[in-house]
């Protein structure tokens, strides 16, 4: 979604690259070079793997800026890793990545993907508007 959303504007392939869609662990480690360890350790929700994932973007590609998400859209989740919470990861090119963490809450999968896409969406924007 955060992809389509960024090629639906006329000109993007001018400034977009690619995208990785690693929905399950072995991708994640395969196409991103996520650590094994990192998710044994924390599981594919977490800041960590978020990290990982969007640092792994940035090496596996041309970009500058690279968004990364992984989080349970529902139904489910679990009393630790409730439905709703998505991990966030931004990378830059010669900047430390940051990650958060963002409770959408039980809203439906469909909502919680769409908060997600807006939310990814928001962290490039203002990583660009940061630019020198």
């Amino acid at each position: 979604m955060i992809s389509a959303a960024l090629t639906d504007l006329p000109g993007s392939s001018a400034v977009f690259d690619r995208g990785f869609v690693t929905y399950s662990n072995a991708a994640k480690m395969q196409m991103l070079g996520v650590l094994p360890a990192t998710l044994e350790a924390h599981g594919a929700v977490s800041e960590q793997v978020a990290r990982e994932m969007a640092e792994g973007a940035l090496r596996h590609s041309a970009a500058q800026i690279a968004v990364s998400v992984t989080g349970i859209a529902g139904p489910g989740g679990s009393e630790f890793k409730p439905e709703g919470r998505v991990c966030f990861g931004l990378a830059r090119r010669g900047q430390p990545c940051v990650t958060e963490t963002v409770e959408f809450g039980a809203r439906g999968r469909a909502q919680v993907r769409l908060a997600t896409r807006d939310h990814a969406l928001q962290l490039i924007l203002r990583a660009l508007q940061a630019l020198p």
